[in-house]
């Protein structure tokens, strides 16, 4: 028996989970408020103990903080929700582990990582770290899943035609996002609870990291000018003049530097690091990270924008459905053991999104709203496989893809190249 809640839907983490459990005393389960980790932790847990439980005046955050150990007893595994409130409890689990020696003892959620130099040690060895993020479509049920991330690795393809998307239905799950509390919601409700979201995050949630008050106004700027530069590669600075463009305010690159920090503590940002295909080669690429929030729900609730707008907006539109794309390539690389990137050489070539696999070896994804672009970016992957060929032939990608947002059919091109609409993509 186990705590799982009724009507919880399967998340693709949950493999991560398990081998976690199966490695170490304890998981600790991170990532931004209301992505369903405490509900996915239930799945796995025997016992529960909550520091935001209201019960007796919150009594249970008192007794965590006069005796950490004490909330540690109970039918394991036992979770434990929202620890960072009270940092002695990350040491009295990794304590009890060491001490016990079992495996799959505690689940640790929480929604902010904790002040490092609190917590007395790092928990190596015996405490497992895993991200967790908002859901897919292959997770919420807005995606067949036919076509395979994994089969692409292993040349294992067959021609899947499903059902049609469309610029509205799109619009739509960039809107909503993947928050599991969403699933049921109409657009009004979705966007009042994304943008509510926002706002909790710059007045309260914020000022909780690191002890000390900030600027909430400027907090929400910095996250405002995140959104508009969504699935782009803007440095700090840049993210410094875009706020003093658009809000005609004043903030240094140090401050924007500091609010962005608040906002990974939070794990509300989720950066696509640069990818090189041979690190020890000679050929010089970008190194910059490109910028992605959470969830697209998020930049579209920050940039006050609805369905109706992205379809009448395609431009942005095209920059928060690519946020989208990369962020169910990410959890379908990850459930596969590998990582999420994207390549830019310093002539400029670029591809939207690169999905590298131990042993597998890597492939190359450009992102395209309509499937009628899909030529012009098949043909950008093969210039560009065609380069490295010639520098590298050795380091070449497994598979060239394009993801489309429009188009109902996954084919294989006559040059190789997959075309696979975002909602038959899955792990």
């Amino acid at each position: 028996m186990t705590l799982k809640p009724e009507g919880y839907l399967p998340r693709l983490i949950e493999k991560d989970i398990a081998t976690a459990l199966g490695a170490a005393g304890a998981v600790s389960v991170e990532g931004p408020k209301l992505c369903g980790k405490t509900w996915c932790s239930r799945y796995f847990a025997n016992s529960e103990f909550s520091l935001t439980d209201p019960y007796n005046n919150f009594n249970n955050r008192r007794i965590a903080e006069i005796d950490p150990s004490s909330v540690l007893a109970g039918e394991r595994p036992r979770l434990i929700d929202e620890w960072q409130d009270v940092p002695g409890i990350w040491d009295a689990v990794r304590y009890t582990v060491d001490r016990d020696g079992s495996k799959g003892n505690y689940l640790l959620c929480g929604s902010s990582s904790a002040d490092k130099g609190r917590l007395m040690h790092s928990g190596a060895g015996r405490i497992i770290s895993v991200r967790m993020r908002t859901m897919s479509l292959f997770e919420s049920g807005d995606s067949s899943g036919m076509t395979s991330l994994e089969n692409l690795f292993c040349g294992n393809f067959t021609n899947y035609n499903g059902n049609p998307g469309d610029l509205e239905k799109l619009a739509w799950l960039i809107v909503r996002g993947g928050w599991p509390g969403s699933l049921g919601m109409n657009e009004p409700m979705a966007r009042a609870m994304a943008e509510d979201y926002i706002q909790k995050i710059c007045f309260s949630d914020a000022q909780k990291i690191g002890g000390r008050r900030r600027d909430a106004s400027g907090l929400l700027r910095t996250f405002r000018s995140l959104a508009r530069n969504e699935s782009t590669l803007a440095s700090k600075s840049r993210i410094s003049s875009d706020i003093r463009e658009y809000d005609s305010e004043s903030v240094d690159d140090e401050t924007v530097s500091e609010y962005m920090d608040v906002f990974s503590r939070l794990f509300l940002t989720d950066d696509q690091p640069a990818f090189n295909p041979r690190p020890r080669s000679k050929t010089r690429v970008g190194k910059n990270p490109k910028r992605h929030l959470a969830d697209p729900s998020l930049a579209a609730a920050a940039l006050q924008t609805g369905t109706e707008d992205l379809v009448s907006d395609l431009n942005t539109m095209g920059f928060l459905f690519e946020a989208l794309c990369e962020r169910d390539l990410r959890i379908y690389a990850e459930h596969a053991g590998g990582s999420l990137y994207h390549y830019r050489d310093y002539d400029g070539r670029e591809i939207d999104a690169v999905v590298s696999i131990p042993r597998k070896g890597w492939g190359a994804f450009e992102i395209k709203l309509g499937q009628n672009s899909a030529d012009e970016a098949a043909e950008n992957l093969l210039r560009i496989r065609k380069i490295i060929e010639k520098k590298e032939p050795e380091s070449v990608p497994a598979f060239m893809c394009v993801i489309t947002g429009t188009g109902s059919m996954s084919y294989r091109r006559e040059d190789g190249v997959y075309v696979v609409p975002i909602t038959n993509l899955g792990p």
